[in-house]
């Protein structure tokens, strides 16, 4: 969790659409703020964060707050470990 002492930052216009949201004028939160902390009022909400090139779906849970939206939107695919060459470890113990 983070520091009391801190203030969050959460931008003005992803509470304006929050705000929106839960009186019926949109349907999808779309932002690109990946530096604005998760507030109670997110959770429930699943709102569309940009990784770079499209918007992640990010459902907030209760144990995410305090937390960046950013931290939930991976900018990095792991396509997994090279295939080729394998560690082998040489056994030359005396016996």
């Amino acid at each position: 969790m983070k520091s009391i002492n801190k203030i969050l930052y959460c931008n003005y216009k992803l509470l304006k659409k929050v705000n929106s949201f839960y009186s019926g004028k949109i349907n999808i939160i779309k932002t690109w703020s990946r530096s604005s902390c998760i507030i109670p009022r997110f959770v429930g909400l699943t709102i569309y964060v940009h990784n770079g090139k499209r918007h992640l779906p990010v459902f907030i849970k209760r144990e995410m707050i305090g937390h960046k939206l950013g931290e939930f939107s991976f900018t990095r695919t792991f396509r997994g470990h090279p295939k080729g060459k394998k560690f082998v470890r040489n056994d030359r113990r005396k016996k």
